[in-house]
């Protein structure tokens, strides 16, 4: 047993005190023997860190006195945690018994992969895919390879993504000591793209593992406004710090036609909240791209493959990961 990697799987949590009983369960459910658990709490109201301490005491809970969001949570779990494995997992999933040891053997099999994919099904509709891995368009929006597909023979394959989705994403931590942790500026969506680029540029790969299986209950703890926002906001930033310079100049028109559309469809739903609050996220996007852009050449020098292996893993424009 001892020759077996340790694996951290660390939960972020924000007043989810409803949803991490199922979570914790399934984790305890878990055939993998050598297993470290970090729920990392945001400041929350609601009951979650007693709940934590007095049904389980096997799970080590760090308490932030303040809610640093998605990444901030994340990261501050990555740094206390001991594993050679790192798994981000929301506390809003429940994950089935043979998970962390499909994601174990997946980075066995791919010594070359830095990151693993589970296939995340929608929790109350369970034949249905919320994400087989994360996809990247060379318009410069990314995906969820999959997302509302019906799940079947295509999605039951082992093969390479650009990412994983940051609810259910498995990393090397010989890789996060090599490109770094999530960017806690993000603070919420899009982080997972962010390091997925730094890791490809790096050289490392995606593996999507069709075993390790988990169910999602989609946007419970994160919600369409406050999606739509850091979604216009970070989609932004995700061009201005990863996208390639050589790729950004022969694909600046679909980059441009794609944020274009995704504003006119936020007017034209200008009556709605959540269109609003995307509306808003690219016009703070705009407005601090000289952020974005400060961190552009650290992580374009990170690049050791080329342009033209960069420019093959991106999905053509106009794909949004369903196939």
């Amino acid at each position: 047993m001892s020759d077996l990697p340790l694996v951290s799987v660390i939960i972020p949590n924000w007043n989810g005190v409803r949803f991490l009983p199922v979570c914790l369960d399934s984790l305890r459910r878990q055939t993998y023997p050598r297993l470290e658990i970090i729920v990392v709490d945001n400041a929350s109201t609601d009951g979650s860190q007693a709940l934590v301490r007095e049904r389980y005491p096997e799970v080590r809970l760090i308490q932030l006195p303040e809610n640093r969001g998605f990444t901030g949570a994340c990261n501050a779990g990555i740094e206390a945690s001991r594993g050679e494995i790192v798994i981000l997992l929301n506390n809003d999933t429940e994950v089935t018994s043979g998970w962390v040891a499909e994601v174990v053997a997946a980075f066995e099999r791919h010594p070359e992969a830095g990151m693993v994919a589970s296939k995340m099904l929608l929790y109350d509709r369970r034949d249905t895919l919320h994400t087989a891995g994360d996809v990247y368009s060379l318009d410069g929006l990314p995906g969820n390879r999959g997302v509302w597909q019906k799940d079947g023979e295509r999605y039951n394959t082992e093969l390479y993504v650009f990412s994983a989705c940051g609810g259910s994403a498995a990393y090397r931590r010989a890789m996060l000591e090599q490109i770094g942790l999530l960017d806690e500026d993000f603070f919420f969506s899009c982080e997972d793209i962010d390091l997925g680029w730094r890791a490809q540029l790096a050289g490392w790969r995606c593996v999507y593992a069709p075993e390790a299986v988990l169910y999602h209950h989609l946007a419970a703890t994160g919600g369409d406004v406050t999606a739509s926002f850091y979604n216009g906001r970070n989609y932004l930033w995700l061009i201005a710090k990863n996208y390639p310079g050589p790729l950004l100049r022969k694909h600046w028109p679909e980059i441009v036609r794609a944020q274009l559309r995704l504003a006119w469809e936020a007017i034209r739903a200008w009556r709605g909240e959540a269109a609003r609050a995307r509306l808003r996220g690219m016009l703070v996007g705009l407005l601090t791209l000289p952020r974005a852009l400060r961190k552009r050449r650290q992580v374009q020098a990170m690049r050791t493959v080329s342009v033209e292996y960069l420019e093959s893993i991106l999905t053509p424009s106009g794909r949004d990961g369903r196939e």
